[in-house]
């Protein structure tokens, strides 16, 4: 069982979400942590598909001399939360092993010191890929960046 961002508690629906309670935080990647992301929850829904959720405060190091956060920056936390997601829902020692393909959207800036809500889902998971997408949104709820992309997945035998 994990809490979902209200701080109720989600449990998992058919096949038990990986305990991924350890990932929390940085998602056990320093550079995530050090641009100003943290993954604080993360379960399955009714249809097994995964989900991740982050805050986001960019750092200097995340930002460009002016205070914005680069589109690079994005990308980075955007596809930290699909992989989260991904692995979620993946059972036992299966694992995402890569990213495949990406696309990321930025529409509005990400502004140093500013707080900002992530979230990434599974959208279909396959066999040999999952597909996923993620979201950066403010304090408002406004979409400030967005990202799809495929994932090669690492699956034990079974036997």
């Amino acid at each position: 069982m994990v809490l979902d961002s209200s701080g109720t508690t989600f449990c998992c629906v058919g096949a038990a979400a990986k305990n991924m309670d350890r990932w929390l935080g940085d998602g056990g990647m320093k550079v995530i942590g050090l641009v100003g992301a943290s993954f604080f929850a993360y379960g399955v829904d009714e249809e097994n598909l995964g989900w991740a959720e982050a805050t986001w405060v960019p750092t200097d190091l995340a930002c460009n001399p002016h205070g914005t956060a680069q589109a690079g920056i994005h990308s980075l936390v955007l596809d930290a939360a699909m992989n989260f997601a991904i692995n979620s829902a993946l059972v036992g020692r299966d694992r995402t092993r890569g990213t495949l393909e990406m696309k990321t959207e930025t529409m509005r800036p990400a502004n140093k010191g500013q707080s900002y809500a992530i979230r990434g889902e599974v959208v279909r998971m396959a066999k040999q890929v999952a597909y996923a997408e993620a979201a950066v949104r403010d304090g408002d709820g406004a979409l400030v960046s967005r990202t799809t992309g495929t994932f090669l997945l690492h699956r034990e035998p079974q036997g």
